[in-house]
């Protein structure tokens, strides 16, 4: 009788929550077609008595945007004509010349030349002012505008009319468009005569092959250990991180978890592949703009105590997203879930389902964070992205520098200094002497470098405080006499941070010459990042020490880590 009466309580439970959902669910319905038809009235409405003429479809998106922007800022609506640029951010590929154009100063100059594609092969150079496009001025046209005029179909020209410094007049450069693939690994070599390095920008189609390809390819140069390099990577596909986690950990082991609303769609990415080498020893370089995919490769590597993590904590993007299909050929790019690393920590630093009530969202503080544990039984952290091993604090570039790359200086001396120079040395050898040096300080003579720096901020806002609270004239003499200290010092900028400013010249100048891959060379010898990770695996004992549970290093500070000897300086 028991048995009973407990089999008809669940029953009856069971047909009550049955009938709750079903009524939650018809009033859910409801609400949708409700509102929907407010929405198709109201547009209605609008479109019918606004003063001014409206464009539907503007106005439509503007509200999809605005809609959307409320959940998060990766959940997007993609509409038919954009969806030509969706797909080349998923695949890396697309028709056209392989250049970076930009707008600089109400000029369309062209920035740089991938090296060994159409726009590089044709001649076309950095620095070059593109005038027409295929006879059209492009003086006006916006970066959008510019960047579809150049797209097109591979085997189809495009003819440029460009200004280049040292020729008087215009020149046309006929460019035959290609297939354009952007790399992945857009660079791999050897730091040291053991030590491999190869950086990774992104996480299209065959990520995962190209990372495989260059670790491969290293071994075989004779690199015993590996220098990774993922800082400001913005992420990617889902399937190539699990790809590039494989080549460094056994297969079969779990790569990463994703958990969402659709239960059905919860899934648990395995390593599926036999791994290139569980055992070189790996340092990774993250930055504090390496996101989502990024962030599971380098969670992954730290979970299974494969790689020491050096650099800067990571965005903090756990969310995954997939696309679905919309009428008119058009998409929805959607958050359908988070995704969690092995350790079965998620690194979402913010909470976009909880809003102050000013709208504003607030990150995962400190102490709500919880540890989990890597293999070994180090302490690791979730809700504020992937924390580096050893972090390096990187220096900020003074107010001067920054001035002379805005107002591209920099770039249009490197212009300059490609005309003159016929060749240079090496990527890793060339030196910009300092003869060349007063020759770009003289180049700046007469051009507008005005800047305030912080010091002067801080002058002015206690003059300021002074005048309001009637105490300027007390103070009026030693505030003349720190502007004045302040002027001299700037006066004297171009000599004081002449170290800083001349390695942003040579890597400029050396883009002119030897493309991405002699930039990107040129920085090996006082990158701090790169120095770190040489110090991090050519010591051992610290290297193994830093994979076992212990005490946390402190934060590794640039100035302790740039060459003393040999190397520019």
């Amino acid at each position: 009788m028991r048995k009973k009466y407990l089999a008809g309580l669940v029953l009856g439970s069971s047909v009550l929550l049955a009938s709750f959902r079903s009524a939650s669910d018809n009033e859910r319905y409801f609400e949708i077609a409700k509102n929907l038809d407010i929405f198709a009235t109201l547009f209605k409405e609008v479109n019918t008595y606004y003063v001014d003429e409206i464009t539907p479809a503007k106005l439509v998106k503007t509200g999809i945007d605005a809609m959307l922007k409320s959940l998060d800022p990766y959940t997007n609506y993609i509409p038919e004509d954009d969806i030509e640029d969706f797909r080349t951010m998923t695949t890396g590929q697309y028709g056209g010349i392989g250049a970076v154009v930009v707008k600089r100063n109400g000029k369309t100059v062209v920035q740089a030349a991938y090296e060994g594609y159409p726009a590089q092969k044709a001649g076309l150079l950095p620095g070059d002012e593109i005038l027409t496009i295929n006879g059209i001025v492009v003086d006006k046209k916006s970066n959008s505008d510019i960047s579809k005029l150049l797209k097109g179909q591979a085997n189809s020209i495009v003819k440029l009319e460009v200004t280049r410094y040292g020729q008087e007049k215009p020149v046309q450069v006929d460019i035959t468009r290609d297939k354009i693939q952007v790399d992945n690994v857009p660079y791999y070599g050897m730091l040291t005569p053991t030590i491999g390095y190869f950086q990774l920008s992104g996480f299209t189609v065959d990520a995962g092959k190209e990372t495989r390809m260059a670790v491969t390819k290293l071994k075989e140069m004779g690199a015993k250990k590996i220098v990774f390099d993922i800082r400001d990577n913005p992420g990617g596909l889902l399937n190539e991180a699990v790809n590039i986690s494989n080549i460094f950990v056994d297969k079969g082991l779990d790569v990463v978890s994703t958990k969402g609303k659709v239960t059905e769609w919860n899934k648990t990415y395995k390593a599926l592949d036999q791994p290139l080498d569980t055992q070189i020893p790996v340092v990774v370089i993250t930055s504090n703009r390496s996101a989502s995919a990024a962030e599971i490769v380098s969670g992954v590597l730290q979970d299974y105590d494969r790689a020491v993590i050096v650099g800067e904590r990571t965005f903090g993007k756990g969310l995954v997203q997939a696309t679905r299909p919309l009428s008119y050929n058009s998409q929805l790019k959607v958050t359908t879930a988070k995704y969690y690393i092995p350790s079965g920590r998620c690194i979402q630093e913010i909470d976009y389902s909880h809003r102050a009530d000013d709208g504003t969202l607030g990150k995962v503080p400190d102490s709500l964070r919880t540890a989990f544990k890597t293999q070994s039984g180090r302490a690791v952290y979730d809700g504020g992205g992937v924390a580096p091993d050893v972090e390096v604090v990187e220096k900020e570039i003074a107010d001067i520098t920054r001035v002379l790359l805005t107002k591209s200086y920099v770039f249009d001396f490197a212009t300059r200094y490609r005309s003159e120079h016929p060749s240079i040395a090496p990527a890793r050898e060339f030196q910009l002497s300092d003869a060349d040096y007063q020759k770009f300080v003289q180049y700046l003579s007469g051009k507008d470098i005005n800047y305030s720096t912080d010091m002067e901020k801080s002058l002015a806002d206690i003059a300021k405080k002074a005048k309001a609270e009637k105490h300027y004239d007390d103070v009026k003499n030693e505030l003349e006499a720190m502007r004045k200290k302040v002027s001299t010092n700037k006066a004297n900028d171009l000599t004081r941070f002449k170290p800083e400013i001349r390695e942003l010249l040579e890597q400029e100048i050396v883009s002119r010459y030897y493309f991405q891959k002699g930039q990107i060379e040129a920085t090996f010898d006082d990158d701090p990042n790169i120095l770190t990770a040489l110090a991090v695996i050519n010591d051992t004992p610290r290297y193994t020490a830093l994979l076992k549970p212990g005490t946390p290093e402190a934060k590794t500070r640039p100035e302790a880590n740039r060459k003393t000897a040999g190397g520019k300086q």
